[in-house]
């Protein structure tokens, strides 16, 4: 080669590289089909069959019902419980199957599977490079409920923590997690902290029976919704919400707006104001002023799942719990419906990519 030539080939890759380099900063490389949108974890038949996963483009133009399936040409197994995300995986929790399938968020394809060491896993949270999944174990045995940790490097379970019955959603901070106890099924009242450096239960908070959802606000201060314990467990009770300051690990406040006969479901937030759900009608309150809501903010509205996000309200429909449902999304401002979409059977996990 000579000098002319080399200086030419050099200039060439110069320039590949800046281009490539520019591309991968800017973003404008696609991650993938599913790189910018919503996503529905459907629970699938319980007895038989799979549960699936959906997405819906952030432009409500293209809509999928079975991406893994058709991704992998598998399926991902009976109930799909749950899914998170840590980076650009998302981790969904087969609970009936036992198995969690490690994929990559915005193709779809399959990286892992982790399929030993989880007995009746329920919801996953990342803390500190490590994944903590809630599992029940068996569950006519209250004494072996435990949180696993996952190797997110190997995806394997290297380890779990025992705590109390029916452990279910959690949440984390940079120095702890929390873990609502709704009890199996059966009913418990209790909030594990967890220390993130230990690994270890460092307290327990007692907030109302059957703590359905439980999330931060801007503060930092933890927001727990209990439904109460339900007619059929021959001692019903209402429903509450909590909040407890995360400093001192205690409940500061407890606001009982519900009568014994009412179970409230879920839990959004929005700004200033926390969402819940009530029979068929979404209620909101004030995060600095929590006193009973009036009226209801939107009505007749099927919520299976429910989840707030961006200004807007996401609600599922699981129908019959036998063919497929459907998720509607309303503007929060407006409380316009903006648009409904069929999506699995079951849709119980709503998530953004």
């Amino acid at each position: 080669m000579n000098t002319k030539q080399l200086v030419l080939a050099l200039a060439a890759g110069f320039f590949f590289v800046a281009c490539e380099n520019d591309d991968n900063t800017s973003g404008s490389l696609p991650l993938g089909d599913y790189e910018n949108g919503i996503l529905i974890t459907n629970e699938g038949p319980f007895s038989n069959g799979t549960g699936t996963v959906s997405f819906i483009s952030d432009d409500q133009m293209i809509t999928d019902n079975e991406v893994y399936n058709k991704v992998n040409n598998a399926d991902l197994g009976n109930v799909v419980q749950s899914m998170a995300f840590v980076g650009d995986k998302a981790y969904i929790i087969a609970n009936v199957s036992n198995k969690i399938t490690v994929v990559n968020r915005y193709t779809f394809e399959e990286i892992a599977r982790i399929d030993s060491g989880l007995d009746n896993p329920r919801f996953f949270v990342e803390a500190n490079g490590k994944g903590y999944v809630t599992n029940w174990g068996d569950t006519g045995d209250e004494t072996d409920d435990f949180i696993a940790l996952i190797n997110l490097e190997t995806n394997s379970v290297d380890g779990t923590i025992p705590v109390d019955l029916g452990p279910e959603k959690l949440v984390a901070n940079n120095s702890s997690i929390y873990v609502a106890h709704q009890g199996a099924f059966g009913q418990n009242n209790k909030v594990s902290v967890i220390d993130i450096a230990t690994e270890t239960v460092t307290t327990t908070i007692t907030v109302g029976d059957v703590p359905k959802a439980i999330l931060f606000d801007a503060t930092g201060d933890l927001w727990v919704l209990s439904a109460g314990k339900p007619s059929f467990s021959g001692t019903e009770t209402a429903g509450q919400i909590d909040k407890v300051d995360t400093n001192a690990n205690e409940v500061t406040d407890t606001y009982n707006f519900f009568a014994v006969t009412e179970h409230p479901n879920h839990l959004g937030i929005d700004g200033d104001r926390l969402y819940y759900s009530l029979d068929s009608s979404i209620y909101s309150i004030s995060i600095s002023n929590p006193i009973t809501p009036t009226a209801s903010d939107f009505d007749r509205v099927p919520s299976y799942a429910m989840v707030v996000e961006d200004g807007k309200l996401y609600t599922t429909d699981a129908k019959d719990f036998a063919s497929n449902g459907s998720i509607a999304i309303y503007d929060l401002a407006t409380k316009n419906e903006l648009n409904t979409f069929d999506v699995g059977i079951i849709p119980g996990g709503v998530y953004f990519n």
